[in-house]
């Protein structure tokens, strides 16, 4: 399983770019096929966040520029802020 932990940020269609921190990793793929991947992303304090974000896709860029598309599949919030969960289609970015 591979993880990943740094800077990143999240472009909605419209072009609205959200900076914050990525945790993502992968699981085994099944048999040759693409490993499915998933993770959470916290918006940088002043950042805020997407509002309406559950169910909607985004494009997770990480600081050397690969991209991949995830939909964000719930919002937590607590003490640090809010958290996306995020799953992760097609091939992994990192």
């Amino acid at each position: 399983m591979a993880t990943f932990r740094s800077a990143a940020a999240l472009l909605s269609t419209d072009g609205t770019r959200t900076p914050g921190t990525a945790a993502l990793f992968t699981e085994p793929g099944k048999r040759g096929g693409t490993p499915p991947w998933a993770g959470d992303f916290r918006p940088a304090t002043d950042a805020g966040g997407p509002k309406n974000a559950v169910g909607k896709t985004f494009t997770l860029e990480l600081p050397d520029g690969r991209t991949g598309k995830v939909v964000v599949q719930g919002i937590k919030t607590g003490k640090g802020g809010i958290t996306l969960a995020l799953m992760g289609e097609d091939v992994a970015p990192f």
